[in-house]
């Protein structure tokens, strides 16, 4: 089975190593990035199922981020990690979008990962 490919973007150098860590107990590959820069070069040189961000990112936020790469593939799965409510305006922003809670549970993002495995089976 192939492992599902993640691009996690966390300015935070030690929530985005813990996180990092935790995420390694799924099914996942990951590549870590610290801001949306990073992240853009990373995307556009690897294909990834899942792309989770904070929302609160120096320079591109992860709004910003989630637009540009869904302006270049609207299908693209987006998770979007915030510590506060925002629910539907997010989600909003395009149909394969989902808020986490921060700090979210390895069962948040399987939920995910289970949906992205659905949609892509269909």
């Amino acid at each position: 089975m192939n492992k599902t490919r993640i691009l996690y973007v966390e300015d935070n150098d030690d929530l985005r190593e813990m996180t990092g860590l935790l995420m390694q107990e799924t099914r996942c590959e990951l590549v870590l990035c610290a801001s949306g820069e990073e992240a853009l070069r990373a995307w556009e040189a690897e294909a990834f199922e899942l792309v989770v961000t904070d929302i609160s990112l120096p320079g591109m936020s992860g709004v910003d981020l989630a637009r540009k790469l869904l302006a270049a593939s609207p299908q693209q799965w987006i998770a979007i990690c915030s510590g506060y409510e925002y629910g539907q305006a997010l989600t909003d922003i395009g149909q394969n979008v989902r808020v986490l809670p921060k700090p979210f549970d390895i069962d948040d993002l399987e939920t995910i990962l289970q949906e992205i495995s659905t949609a892509s089976a269909a």
